[in-house]
């Protein structure tokens, strides 16, 4: 195991002793890594719903790497600015925010992020989660096919649907799961396949995959294989995306429409983020069922004489290289999705699982009184 300090309910901290055998959980960056998370002046965050857990990673003051949890069950979707975090989880959607002031720490923490409010959604199966220019939060309720907002009285408020989707119902459909926005509105989705009928993407896994404009209506993008995590990105003017069924990384070429693969990553792909002039890649080991066999991305590993692994893999956009990595071996096997902490150096959150929870109380500033 790496040195790397654990620490949240159920986590290991190296200080204390190894995990027990029924719940080994390791951390094994790259030796830059820590480094790298320096340089850029950030940390991460990612999800598991497999295991239920939160992960934020940061360094300690020492250097080493900062490694909190908590749990949550089914955590999925992730959207996050550094002051605050949004999160869905299996019937409901959160919004952390940090409670710390600017300069101010918590037990060696520069930001403890407190689930201030929750919506209840029942299970829509929320894939990716975005904020809008206006503030208000968009997310991919995959299990009705659209893209949705929340509701003060129902379980969510319908914003848009792909045009060959017939009507509303709880069919998981397409499959519909990523969410890219540009210019602080919804731009682009991913979906398995483009049908409409109940549960038929899994017929369409090898490459009936689409990426559409939620703009204009229009496929962008067809021929995929489980695309997932679609992001624009400013810098380098391109909208990059998962190809998770074939493991590659790449963009969206606008005039063609094709894909154009700029990196493999060996394992199942979810979860993306770009950061300056790199992208941070959620990466999972295979499950033994049908949705994840027979797909492009088995021969390939084959071909690189590579098993599927769990990781946060760091590319260089401009290469194409792998430069970073962060393997995670033990209970933890599948993860969903990533995204950066942008001028935060040691995260920390707050959890339902044990009672910090209940002496953390903050106070709002108080109005200016009135002039009289």
């Amino acid at each position: 195991m790496a040195d790397v300090e654990t620490a949240g309910p159920g986590a290991t901290n190296g200080a204390n002793g190894a995990p027990a055998p029924e719940a080994r959980l390791e951390f094994m960056p790259s030796r830059q890594f820590p480094n790298w998370l320096a340089e850029q002046k950030l940390s991460l965050a990612f999800t598991t719903y497999q295991a239920g857990k939160l992960f934020l990673i940061g360094l300690q003051p020492d250097g080493r790497l900062s490694i909190f949890e908590r749990t949550f069950n089914r955590c999925m979707g992730l959207w996050a600015d550094g002051q605050s975090i949004w999160m869905s989880s299996l019937y409901q959607l959160w919004r952390f925010e940090n409670t710390l002031q600017a300069g101010q720490q918590a037990d060696g923490y520069d930001r403890l992020y407190l689930p201030q409010a929750g919506y209840t959604t029942g299970d829509l199966d929320i894939h990716d989660v975005a904020v809008d220019k206006d503030g208000q939060v968009v997310f991919v309720n995959t299990l009705f096919g659209c893209l949705a907002t929340t509701d003060d009285r129902h379980s969510f408020r319908p914003l848009w649907q792909p045009p060959f989707i017939t009507r509303l119902a709880a069919e998981d459909r397409c499959h519909l799961n990523g969410l890219a926005m540009r210019d602080g509105a919804p731009a682009y989705v991913t979906a398995v396949g483009e049908t409409d009928v109940a549960d038929g993407w899994r017929d369409l896994r090898r490459d009936g995959g689409i990426c559409m404009d939620v703009r204009n209506n229009e496929i962008v993008a067809r021929g995929l294989s489980m695309p997932h995590s679609p992001r624009w990105d400013e810098k380098t003017g391109r909208l990059w995306l998962l190809n998770a069924g074939t493991g590659e990384l790449g963009f969206v070429n606008m005039d063609s429409g094709a894909f154009e693969a700029v990196a493999f990553c060996p394992g199942f792909m979810r979860g993306l983020t770009i950061a300056g002039d790199f992208a941070i890649i959620g990466l999972s080991k295979q499950r033994e069922n049908r949705t994840f066999s027979d797909l492009p991305l088995d021969k390939k590993l084959q071909a690189a004489n590579s098993a599927a692994r769990c990781a946060l893999q760091v590319i260089d956009l401009r290469s194409g290289d792998v430069v970073h990595w962060l393997r995670i071996e033990g209970v933890v096997e599948e993860l969903y999705d990533v995204v950066a902490l942008p001028g935060v150096a040691r995260p920390s959150a707050l959890g339902f699982v044990t009672d910090e929870i209940r002496r953390v109380i903050t106070v709002a500033d108080s109005a200016p009184p009135s002039a009289s």
